[in-house]
């Protein structure tokens, strides 16, 4: 692990030789980012694909396209929000003036995952880099043609020390938490999630971390059950419901089930024909060892649509399951693949005792019409973002915070929310030498409180 830690040494150098703390210098690795991708567009795709199965299709809009759009927003964006900004300073204080300047953390070590691996790499790595710190990158070792790639545009494109991409194993990723950083940022499972935090407690490493959980989906009586049924049945299945955020589980109004469940298997034909292991817009499960966990679920109440497996093929069809209870085993972890279980009720109180009694998600999605159930749904229930009548999206803009609460993370990125998370606000206070009240100074006397006390009611 030597060279390993050589590396670390030499991200850590080159952010004391202070070139990242330079606006241009800043705006530059952006655009050499941009531009590196762009031209590695076809290699990034085929990578993609040999990991995940992705159709290229796919692969531009969830991870390509999301990230060019991030670079063009901070390079946009980036000297407006670096601005050191003066704030009001109290009248006790008369005669300073009071500011906050924007100041990178350092060294920030970023682990991504498999799923979204390119998206989810170079997502935090963008924010992370245009707020002036250098990089460690520690891609997923299940997804080896995409850390690959990734390793190659980083090392063609950017000089040694500003970005380290390590490739390796859990042995890798152990040994990189052992190490000191400024800032650690991490995307996976909670169970993962709490073992970084606890490396991180070690050396006081303050963390962002992305984690997942069961996200719920509600349907209720009022919805528009067409609408409902494409749009959820888009959303699970998107990455073959290998998606942080995907609807985990579905609570319906019992008396619009049944046809909720056969408008979502004529939409599950429709987008991936009579069989989704020859559709190529359908992905794969990452790997036997995840294959065999979801096909436990199978089990489960009743198939009502899918079901299908092909374990050669880590293949597992679009699949619905009924009559599902809150104790079976399909509802004690999150799925993280192709099957929906299917939870129904009768009022929207049930629903929200239900979800307040699970671990807070990271997403929650509600497709109805009445703004009474839209408010007592968002005011009453913790979970990290969303989406009222539709699934995923909320993720794809810049321009809202992404990120959990409680079990299902904490800290948030995405657009300017980056920015902030990779930036300490430092506060400076900035006094003259003329102006100086003698009664702050000791030896204090009894008629110093009585005016102290004067002075802060006048303030």
């Amino acid at each position: 692990m030597q060279n390993v830690k050589d590396a670390i040494n030499n991200t850590r150098n080159f952010f004391e030789k202070g070139k990242t703390r330079d606006l241009l210098f800043r705006k530059q690795q952006l655009q050499i980012l941009r531009n590196a991708i762009i031209e590695n567009e076809d290699k990034i795709i085929n990578a993609l694909n040999k990991d995940l199965g992705k159709s290229p299709f796919i692969s531009y809009v969830t991870e390509i396209a999301l990230v060019v759009k991030e670079i063009e927003l901070f390079i946009r964006n980036l000297q407006r929000w670096s601005r050191t900004k003066k704030v009001r300073t109290p009248l006790a204080h008369i005669g300073a003036s009071s500011y906050i300047y924007q100041e990178p953390y350092g060294t920030i070590l970023i682990f991504s995952p498999w799923n979204y691996p390119f998206q989810l790499s170079f997502l935090p790595l963008v924010g992370a880099l245009a707020s002036g710190n250098t990089v460690v990158l520690k891609p997923s070792e299940l997804s080896p043609a995409t850390s690959a790639i990734i390793a190659e545009i980083i090392a063609d494109n950017f000089k040694q020390g500003l970005i380290t991409v390590v490739e390796g194993d859990k042995e890798t990723s152990m040994f990189l938490l052992a190490e000191k950083f400024d800032y650690i940022f991490f995307t996976g499972s909670t169970f993962v999630g709490k073992q970084v935090m606890k490396a991180a407690a070690e050396n006081l490493t303050p963390v962002t971390l992305e984690l997942g959980g069961k996200s719920p989906c509600i349907v209720d009586l009022d919805a528009n059950i067409d609408i409902a049924a494409r749009r959820v049945v888009w959303g699970k299945y998107l990455n073959a419901g290998q998606t942080c955020i995907a609807p985990d589980y579905l609570l319906i109004h019992k008396s619009i089930k049944d046809r909720f469940n056969e408008k979502a298997q004529g939409y599950i034909k429709k987008f991936y024909g009579e069989n989704a292991l020859l559709s190529p817009d359908y992905n794969r499960i990452i790997n036997k060892k995840h294959f065999e966990r979801l096909s436990s679920f199978l089990d489960n109440g009743t198939t009502v649509v899918g079901g299908e497996v092909n374990k050669e093929a880590l293949y597992i069809s679009p699949t619905i399951i009924d009559d599902i209870d809150w104790k079976d085993p399909v509802m004690q972890e999150e799925i993280f693949g192709p099957i929906l279980p299917v939870i129904s009720y009768e009022r929207i109180e049930e629903v929200i005792k239900a979800i307040k009694n699970q671990p807070k998600a990271l997403a929650l999605y509600l497709f109805s019409k009445n703004k009474a159930v839209q408010d007592r749904i968002i005011k009453e229930i913790q979970f990290g973002g969303g989406c009222i009548n539709d699934t995923i999206i909320h993720a794809s803009s810049p321009y809202l915070p992404f990120g959990g609460i409680g079990e299902s993370g904490m800290g948030v990125y995405h657009g300017k929310s980056s920015f902030v998370t990779f930036s300490h606000p430092k506060s400076i206070v900035k006094r003259g030498n003329l102006q100086d009240f003698s009664f702050k100074y000791p030896p204090y006397k009894k008629d110093h409180l009585r005016l102290v006390k004067k002075i802060f009611k006048w303030l």
